[in-house]
């Protein structure tokens, strides 16, 4: 008789469970902007926890610090401790999640670098914790990553990545994946693009157009032929986005918004929701109305700041045409501060 503790609920197909086993997994969660990987991912890890299972969130962008029963490391300010970290993870129930916000993005793939072995050899001693979760993989595990005094089964086994780009992140983390979940627009592309870094051959595929909200595609690389498209299960309660991070915290350089007008005279930088409003309320009205027109902001929002109710509203504003410079900047900072905690 199988024992229930040993299965995770992803989600369901065709009103079957589709289950997670968490001993001896490594699992590869990729797609498109705002999809949904970090509702999936909260969703899987919420039950992992009810389950007695502990983990660590190596979280660069501040999505996962609602998680109820987690100690949160770091913030936008303040750089995480890994002394600290490892002090925590000795505590068996204690989940934590580290905030990277603080550590500039060219020097988080060095801080993951130091603290992995650190984990490992906490978990080499007492097994625990028992899932190590690496959002933005293709940060922390780029490319070039060279693990040579690592024990790879050991570092990727309970592992999950995420990531939209899994041909940016290092072979030798993909050729020990077993399990791969696709998300978003083109899943298909997504696990051609893994196949093809880590040398796999790509499966028969179930879903060929993009996957609505709630879907996603698992392929179970070590015992099934064909991927299973199914209903992601949501977590219990709705992961609230840390809006605070968004106002003030540092986003890549990927995802800042850049004001360049239509000659690209301009290159101003908005690392975050502040700062957007701050240069919004400064540029020269022709600016303004050249990113507005081509709705540059509200797929910032949606891609970015992956807020798709904002975006949605936003985009609304974008289309009005009869609007001034000034009426629609003043719409567009509205609909921010109503739903983010701006600083005065």
């Amino acid at each position: 008789m199988a024992i229930e503790r040993h299965k995770v609920l992803m989600g369901t197909h065709d009103e079957q469970e589709v289950n997670l086993h968490p001993f001896g997994t490594s699992i590869l969660l990729a797609g498109t902007s705002g999809s949904g990987k970090s509702t999936l991912a909260t969703g899987i890890l919420e039950r992992l926890a009810e389950q007695g299972y502990q983990f660590c969130i190596i979280d660069p962008e501040g999505d996962y610090e609602s998680f109820e029963g987690a100690v949160v490391l770091g913030d936008s300010n303040r750089e995480p401790n890994m002394t600290e970290v490892i002090e925590l993870l000795g505590k068996p129930l204690q989940n934590v999640i580290i905030n990277l916000l603080a550590v500039k993005v060219e020097e988080r793939p060095a801080f993951f670098s130091g603290l992995l072995p650190l984990l490992l050899e906490l978990r080499s001693r007492t097994g625990r914790p028992h899932w190590i979760v690496v959002d933005e993989a293709y940060h922390m595990l780029p490319a070039s990553w060279n693990p040579a005094s690592l024990s790879l089964p050991q570092a990727l086994a309970g592992m999950m990545l995420i990531t939209v780009h899994p041909d940016q992140v290092a072979i030798s983390a993909l050729a020990l994946i077993d399990t791969i979940v696709a998300i978003g627009k083109a899943p298909n592309a997504t696990l051609s693009s893994f196949c093809t870094s880590s040398g796999y051959c790509l499966p028969d595929s179930t879903a060929s157009e993009d996957l609505p909200l709630g879907e996603a595609l698992v392929w179970f690389r070590r015992t099934d032929k064909h991927p299973i498209r199914f209903q992601i299960r949501p977590p219990k309660g709705e992961r609230q986005r840390h809006k605070r991070n968004y106002a003030e915290g540092q986003l890549g350089d990927d995802k800042c918004f850049y004001f360049r007008g239509a000659d690209s005279k301009l290159n101003l930088k908005a690392q975050n929701l502040m700062m957007f409003v701050q240069l919004a309320e400064g540029v020269d009205k022709d600016t303004w109305l050249y990113h507005l027109h081509q709705q540059d902001y509200s797929h910032w929002l949606q891609e970015a700041i992956k807020d798709d109710q904002l975006a949605a509203e936003v985009a609304d504003i974008e289309k009005q045409s009869d609007l001034s410079a000034c009426e629609s900047r003043d719409r567009v900072k509205a609909a921010i501060t109503q739903r983010y905690t701006l600083p005065a």
